[in-house]
């Protein structure tokens, strides 16, 4: 069983919506930011339905040209066309008792979308180049991480379609409005990474979680666990410490805190110089040729940073 992190508010509402429509066969509509985690969440549903024991069937709807896509959904006859050497069932048929998740659903072409609405509304289909009608049970999940309602209103997404699908939406908030589950998060990814990579560092520190929470997370959940996951590799001990995190987000973290309360240009000043002499584990050459002053204006700041402390 998938477990969900959900400490924050806005999760936890997902996740109690999630586990209500688990337990009927109505079809779902998954939305929010890349990398938020729709996926784990349409597994989660999967887990909770009684259709638990059967087949859980993704198709990325993004990935896939057109002709393709509908050969991988559909699936074939031999001879449908050219290289269809053998017949070949298609997801739809992969899933039957089960659940299809439909990734990307913003991305099907008009014919395909037209197909798939007759799935829902009949629960039968032909393969292409078949004649035989197959019928199907399983259970639709679609996810997307486009306003499908703009898409009907531009005539890009077919609005008989998007209501058949829409007969539940959960929204997955994005992981800047969850930051109550970072913590948790970001431990079980380096939990799972150090077994991975055979590597010690299964923890953060407080100091490591503390800037990870106050990243912004443009790329949410798949991003943090990228982070982690290179954190795990480049840490040589059993705690990954903010030298571990990718210098980039030390430096966004930096500047967002600096945003967050006014400074004075020297406070301004210091804290940079200091960022800069941290990113290079206190070689001062090496600082001051980053900060394109020489080693003798480097000793002066860093001896006004001392005074400042002091009078601070």
């Amino acid at each position: 069983m998938i477990e969900i992190v959900a400490q924050s508010e806005a999760m936890r509402e997902a996740v109690r919506l999630a586990e209500r429509v688990a337990t009927t066969d109505a079809n779902v509509l998954v939305t929010g930011e890349s990398g938020v985690g729709k996926d784990a969440l349409a597994f989660y549903i999967h887990a909770k339905s009684k259709r638990a024991s059967e087949a859980f069937v993704k198709i990325d709807c993004g990935t896939l040209p057109g002709g393709l896509l509908e050969a991988e959904l559909f699936g074939y006859e031999r001879g449908a066309f050219t290289g269809a050497t053998e017949e070949k069932p298609g997801r739809l048929e992969a899933s039957h008792r089960g659940t299809l998740v439909l990734d990307e659903i913003a991305h099907l072409s008009n014919d395909s979308q037209a197909k798939l609405l007759r799935v829902i509304e009949t629960r039968e289909f032909e393969r292409l180049g078949g004649r035989r009608t197959i019928k199907v049970d399983a259970r639709l999940i679609a996810l997307t991480n486009v306003d499908l309602t703009d898409a009907v209103r531009r005539q890009h997404f077919r609005e008989d379609l998007y209501y058949r699908l829409h007969v539940v939406q959960i929204e997955v908030p994005p992981l800047r409005d969850r930051r109550e589950d970072l913590p948790e998060l970001a431990h079980s990814f380096a939990s799972a990474y150090s077994a991975k990579h055979g590597r010690k560092a299964n923890d953060l520190s407080a100091e490591a979680v503390a800037l990870l929470r106050d990243y912004q997370f443009p790329g949410n959940v798949r991003e943090l666990a990228n982070i982690i996951e290179r954190a795990v590799i480049v840490s040589n001990g059993d705690q990954i410490d903010i030298d571990n995190l990718p210098e980039p987000i030390r430096a966004a973290v930096g500047v967002q805190r600096l945003r967050s309360q006014p400074r004075s240009l020297a406070e301004v000043e210091a804290e940079y110089v200091a960022e800069i002499l941290a990113g290079t584990n206190g070689n001062k050459t090496e600082a001051a040729r980053i900060l394109g002053i020489s080693r003798k204006n480097l000793y002066e700041k860093l001896a006004r940073r001392e005074r400042m402390k002091d009078e601070g």
